[in-house]
């Protein structure tokens, strides 16, 4: 009983429990948990470092009251904002047991820190009877945080989750604009601002694959952040399948950010003793701008994500046959394209669709992947040899999980394609998705597969997915969530059984770009668009998650297939310079001269590659006719610019332009080492003055990155590359 003797605010404070929080810290980043046992657990602080101040001074100074008008008390947020607790605005968990069992409110168990950066909290509710398993981690190299939430249906009945976002995060409140990353087919990873609002800003994907059009990534940022200042946040769900990503401002002002996986209705049923984790959630704060932020996700995909046999590797120099031959297939024609490539520095030949059983065009044979006898009478094995004598490595294309209608595979197994009952398949390229549910169909495909793999030492795959997937039921179920774990099983499988190979994951181009598909492949076609002038803007969008190690870069035909744009020699072989380069046309169509510059390019690229994918990545704040990105060593005794001229502009001459990040102490060699043509108008500029295309001139790093150059005038569809080197 009581003390009624005692004041009020005495007698409350030996009723309530202690709060109790657990801090994960690196040298970069901080998260600040509130874990009371029997409550409800919180984020109380995520930021930079705090280097003098106690979790309990961070709670005090959160107090919120109560208003009027509404509860009596103030609703705390937590990991989840579960529907039972009351808080105001949409809930990070929805789950039912047939219309019941709903009002979750998850308190706090057991608290397990295994060391200073990870942590799990364990909470229950007993009404509902489920147990959530929160898992946090801080990457103490490139200081990102990673977040996954596991529900485990503890009753003795089953329940239906139809939402389970990986962390209800909350944003800091001078967060006043969100960026999202939009786009289409041949047009990825476009860019897209607004000021926050109070009410909903809500995406969804339900395409089967991460998407063209929503990529799973949102960035924050206040009034005044740019690329090389002010306070910046990140987020990315890791998932290559159906999500939802939404950013909530309640009208007590408190904003959160949800991403987690979007299922089909009654998809996620647990029944008794099973359990749903959530793909993971990474964030990432900065004060020092947009290309540090993009700085910290490139180092944990290097340090967190990607498989050794990719981070070990320099990054060799592709060809794929696709734009040069299509489907129109021939061993000597390919050898002859072999040569050809060999002969100006490529390490690597993939022979892309086309290659196998009746497949004449895209309306039939996929699927039957044998190699069609009449096109190679030698055998496949006997092609990649010959591309082996050459010094270049051997890689294949496939599209594991779809299949033709006519195709011999469809034909004996109709039933093995995702398909709703009742519902017409809704055409798509002329295919269907495979049920890679389904044991025997990925039995098949890895049988193939590994076959071919082993039989003629293929050491590359491009993995395509060249439609969505509208319907995806198994046997009468939702399976969209089976089938995207399915794939990266597929995908593991192989590579367990072969452990040098590498794979790239395309999807009708960038359709399949995130850090989940990342952990079983090695490269992202970002985007079907070998438009140069696209590809910046492709290429720029990407880079704000990937680092430039893995994005694919082809150099196209001088009038692009897709837009039917001309780009000279020096602005396509430039692009893809800055990425994983790459060549997609047919090189017997090209001038001597074209092919001279490729193949300097190609050397440009190798001498310089160590730099482009292991230096620090930089993007400089430009007016929209210009695209500049560039790369630094971590010790800042070298770099790289990339300089993109893309439309006319209004004043008679380019801005000056800061080269951001370079060490205003030390002294740089400056030089264009590209293109080696002549770039600027015939007038005199800075490139004679300075002899920039010949011995250079030497600057110091604070005159660079302070003052800056005047750039020469271009002309549009033009790029150049800057070098620096300490002297």
């Amino acid at each position: 009983m009581a003390d009624a003797t005692r004041p009020e605010n005495e007698r409350h404070t030996q009723t309530t429990p202690p709060p109790q929080f657990i801090s994960l810290q690196t040298t970069n980043a901080q998260i600040i948990l509130t874990v009371t046992r029997g409550a409800q657990p919180g984020v109380l602080y995520w930021g930079q470092p705090l280097s003098n101040t106690k979790p309990e001074e961070i709670a005090i100074l959160s107090t919120r009251q109560a208003v009027h008008g509404g509860p009596m008390i103030d609703l705390p947020a937590s990991f989840s904002n579960e529907l039972g607790a009351g808080l105001s605005g949409p809930p990070g968990f929805i789950a039912h047991r047939n219309g019941q069992d709903w009002a979750a409110i998850f308190r706090v168990t057991t608290v397990i820190q295994e060391n200073e950066t990870k942590a799990m909290v364990i909470c229950r509710d007993e009404n509902t009877k489920l147990q959530c398993q929160y898992e946090f981690e801080l990457n103490p190299k490139s200081h990102v945080l990673s977040v996954s939430t596991r529900i485990e249906n503890m009753g003795a009945d089953d329940i239906i989750i139809d939402w389970c976002a990986a962390l209800c995060m909350p944003l800091d409140p001078s967060f006043s604009r969100l960026k999202s990353f939009t786009g289409r087919w041949a047009m990825e990873f476009q860019t897209e601002t607004i000021e926050t609002f109070t009410g909903s800003y809500l995406r969804e994907n339900k395409a089967g694959r991460t998407s063209h059009d929503t990529f799973p990534g949102l960035i924050a940022l206040t009034d005044h952040s740019n690329e090389d200042s002010g306070k910046v946040a990140g987020f990315h769900l890791g998932w290559s399948g159906n999500h939802r990503s939404r950013v909530d401002r309640h009208t007590d002002g408190r904003s959160f950010l949800q991403m987690g996986e979007l299922f089909f209705p009654g998809e996620m049923r647990l029944c008794p003793g099973e359990a749903y984790q959530t793909p993971p959630f990474y964030a990432a704060y900065t004060d020092q701008g947009l290309s540090r932020l993009s700085q910290m996700f490139h180092t944990h995909v290097n340090a967190a994500i990607l498989d050794k046999r990719t981070k070990d590797r320099a990054r060799p120099v592709h060809y794929n046959t696709w734009e040069a031959i299509y489907f129109d297939h021939s061993e000597e024609k390919l050898k002859k394209l072999a040569k050809k490539a060999a002969a100006i520095g490529v390490e690597r030949f993939v022979l892309d669709d086309g290659w196998f059983g009746a497949r004449r065009n895209d309306k039939s044979g996929l699927g039957d992947w044998y190699a069609a006898a009449e096109l190679y009478p030698n055998g496949l094995c006997d092609l990649a040899d010959y591309v082996r004598s050459l010094g270049m490595e051997f890689g294949l294309w496939f599209e594991p999980e779809m299949v033709n209608p006519d195709s011999d595979l469809y034909r004996a197994h109709p039933d093995w394609v995702l398909a709703a009952p009742g519902v017409d398949h809704i055409p798509a390229r002329n295919q269907l998705p495979l049920d890679l549910t389904r044991r025997e169909v990925c039995d098949y495909l890895f049988e193939r597969m590994h076959d071919l793999i082993s039989t003629c030492a293929i050491a590359y795959i491009k993995w395509d997915m060249n439609r969505d997937i509208q319907h995806p039921v198994s046997q009468g179920h939702s399976a969209a969530h089976r089938q995207t774990h399915a794939v990266s099983k597929l995908m593991q499988r192989l590579r367990d059984a072969h452990p040098d190979l590498e794979i790239e994951s395309c999807a009708s181009g960038g359709g399949r770009a995130d850090f989940g598909i990342l952990r079983h492949t090695d490269r992202l076609w970002l985007s079907d668009s070998n438009d140069a002038l696209d590809r910046q803007s492709i290429q720029l969008g990407g880079s704000s998650f990937f680092p430039l190690s893995v994005l694919g870069s082809h150099v196209g035909p001088e009038k692009c297939h897709i837009t039917h744009r001309r780009l000279n020699m020096d602005m396509r072989a430039g692009t893809a310079i800055f990425g994983h380069m790459g060549l997609e046309l047919n090189l017997f169509n090209e001038s001597e001269a074209d092919l001279a510059t490729l193949g300097a390019a190609i050397s440009l690229y190798k001498k310089h590659r160590q730099l482009i994918h292991g230096g620090n990545f930089i993007r400089i704040d430009t007016p929209d006719y210009l695209n500049i990105v560039g790369v630094i060593a971590e010790d800042r005794t070298e770099a790289m610019f990339a300089c993109a001229k893309l439309s006319g502009h209004t004043s008679t001459l380019p801005q000056r332009i800061r080269f951001s990040g370079l060490d205003r102490e030390k002294e740089y060699l400056t030089r264009i080492i590209w293109p080696m043509s002549d770039i600027a108008i015939t007038t005199p500029s800075i490139i004679d003055i300075a002899s920039l295309t010949g011995d250079g001139h030497v600057f110091s790093g604070e005159a660079l990155s302070v003052h800056g150059i005047q750039l020469p005038l271009m002309h549009p569809g033009t790029c150049m590359i800057f070098h620096f080197h300490e002297r």
